[in-house]
C-alpha cells in the first residue's frame, strides 16, 4: 500500500513538473505565424531573450531588420509583448514549445484580433521544398496591383538571392512594405513580414523566365499581382505628385507642439534657414524609416542653417492620445527637432491644417522651404532601406537639394 501511495505521490509531483514546463517562456529562437484572408498565414521569425523572471525582450527577424519588443511579460503561462511604436499588443498562453493567442491593436475599441501561433527552436521561416524552381527573381520588376474592383496601380519590386533565402521588397508611391524575406518554391516565391503592424504574405508563381503572377495577402484581403522583369523600372517621379494650389508659395499653419507651445514658419528659429517639413503619423511604418533618417541627419547638419518640423496627424483626434504617441516616437528615435499635432489622420484634417497644399496622397509626404519662406518642392511618399538603391538614390538627391538650397 505504501508503495502504492509512494508512485501516485510520484506521478503527481511529476504532473506537476509537467504543468510548470508548459508555462515557460524558452529563451532563443521562434517560428510565429499570424491569420491573414484567404487562409494564409504570415509567417515569421523572432529571438527571445529573458530581462528576468517574468520580463524579455522580443525581436523580430524579417531579412537585415531587426525590431525589437521591450518589457514583455510573462506571469505563469500568461504572456504579454506590447508593441509600442503601434500601439498594440501580442498576447498568448505558454503551453511547453508553443505560445497561442492573439495580435490585438490596442487603438482599436474591443478588436477581437488576429489568431497568433508560434513554436520554438524553429529558425527556417518556410520549410524548404524538395525541387524548387531553378529561376530566379533577383534584379527589378515592374509590378502591377489589380484591385477587386479591377483598379490597377503600378509599383517596382526589388529582390535578392543569398544562398536559400530571398529578401526584398516592393515600392509603392507611397512608400515600401518594408523588409520581405522568403524561399523558392517548386514554381516560384514565398515572402512575409511583420515588424509590429500589418503582416504580408506573398505568393509568386513565374509563368516565365521575365514573367509572374501571384497573391498579396493582408488581415484585410487579397490582390492579385502581375510582373515583368524590368531592369529600368521606377516610380512616378515622386516629387512631381504633390505641390501648393495656384496662386500660394508658403505654409502658413499654426499648431501645437507637445508642450503646447503655438509653432509656425513665421517663428525667429525658422527665419532665414532651409526648412524640411515632415507630414507624418506614429503609427506609419514608412514615416518611422524616414524618422529613422531624419533624426540623426538634423543633428549632424542643424549647425548649417537648417531645421526640420514634424506635423503627426494620429489615430484620434485627442491631444492626451497624441502626446502620448508622438513622445514615445521622439524617445525612440533622439529626435531633436519638434514634431507638431496636426489632427487625426486624414486628407481632410491635413487639408485644415495645410489649405495650401494639394494633391496630398501620402504619409510621409516631406516639403521643403527655402530661406524666404517659400516651397520649392514636395516629395510624396518614403522608400526605406529595405529597398536597396532605391533608398541610396532618395539620400543623394535629398542631401544635393538641401546643398542647393543652403547655397542661395
Amino acid at each position: 500500500m505504501k508503495n502504492l501511495q509512494f508512485l501516485l505521490l510520484a506521478l503527481l509531483l511529476s504532473g506537476l513538473g509537467s504543468c510548470e514546463k508548459k508555462g515557460e517562456l524558452q529563451e532563443g529562437a521562434w517560428r510565429g505565424e499570424l491569420m491573414l484572408a484567404g487562409d494564409r498565414t504570415a509567417p515569421f521569425l523572432f529571438e527571445v531573450k529573458k530581462q528576468g523572471s517574468d520580463s524579455a525582450t522580443f525581436t523580430l527577424i524579417n531579412g537585415e531588420e531587426r525590431v525589437e519588443l521591450l518589457d514583455a511579460t510573462f506571469h505563469g503561462d500568461t504572456l504579454i509583448v506590447p508593441i509600442v511604436a503601434y500601439d498594440a499588443v501580442l498576447k498568448g498562453f505558454v503551453k511547453g514549445d508553443r505560445i497561442e493567442g492573439k495580435f490585438i491593436k490596442n487603438y482599436i475599441e474591443d478588436d477581437p484580433g488576429v489568431t497568433f501561433t508560434a513554436v520554438y527552436n524553429v529558425t527556417e521561416r518556410f520549410e524548404p521544398v524538395a525541387k524548387p524552381t531553378t529561376r530566379r527573381i533577383d534584379g527589378k520588376w515592374d509590378v502591377l496591383f489589380v484591385g477587386e474592383s479591377g483598379d490597377t496601380t503600378l509599383n517596382v519590386g526589388i529582390f535578392k538571392t543569398q544562398g536559400d533565402i530571398v529578401t526584398g521588397s516592393i515600392l509603392t508611391n507611397s512608400g515600401d512594405l518594408r523588409f520581405l524575406e522568403g524561399a523558392y518554391t517548386g514554381e516560384g516565391v514565398q515572402l512575409s513580414a511583420f515588424s509590429g503592424l500589418s503582416p504580408y504574405y506573398i505568393e509568386l508563381n513565374f509563368t516565365a523566365d521575365t514573367l509572374f503572377e501571384g497573391t498579396f495577402y493582408t488581415t484585410r484581403g487579397t490582390t492579385t499581382l502581375l510582373g515583368a522583369k524590368n531592369d529600368s523600372a521606377a516610380l512616378a517621379d515622386a516629387y512631381s505628385l504633390a505641390g501648393l494650389k495656384p496662386g500660394y508659395e508658403t505654409l502658413s499653419f499654426s499648431l501645437p507642439d507637445l508642450e503646447g507651445n503655438t509653432v509656425s514658419l513665421s517663428d525667429e528659429r525658422y527665419k532665414g534657414k532651409v526648412v524640411i517639413v515632415s507630414i507624418l503619423g506614429s503609427w506609419c511604418p514608412n514615416c518611422l524609416d524616414e524618422m529613422a533618417f531624419l533624426a540623426p541627419w538634423y543633428e549632424e547638419n542643424k549647425g548649417r542653417g537648417v531645421e526640420i518640423l514634424g506635423i503627426a496627424f494620429e489615430r484620434k483626434d485627442d491631444e492626451a492620445y497624441a502626446k502620448k504617441a508622438i513622445g514615445q516616437l521622439k524617445e525612440r528615435y533622439h529626435t531633436g527637432y519638434p514634431i507638431l499635432f496636426g489632427g487625426a489622420v486624414g486628407k481632410e484634417n491635413v487639408a485644415g491644417a495645410l489649405p495650401e497644399l494639394d494633391n496630398f496622397s501620402s504619409y510621409p509626404t516631406t516639403i521643403f522651404v527655402d530661406k524666404q519662406g517659400k516651397v520649392r518642392t514636395i516629395h510624396t511618399g518614403f522608400n526605406g532601406p529595405a529597398t536597396g538603391l532605391f533608398y541610396d538614390e532618395f539620400i543623394e538627391e535629398f542631401n544635393a537639394l538641401v546643398d542647393s538650397l543652403l547655397a542661395e
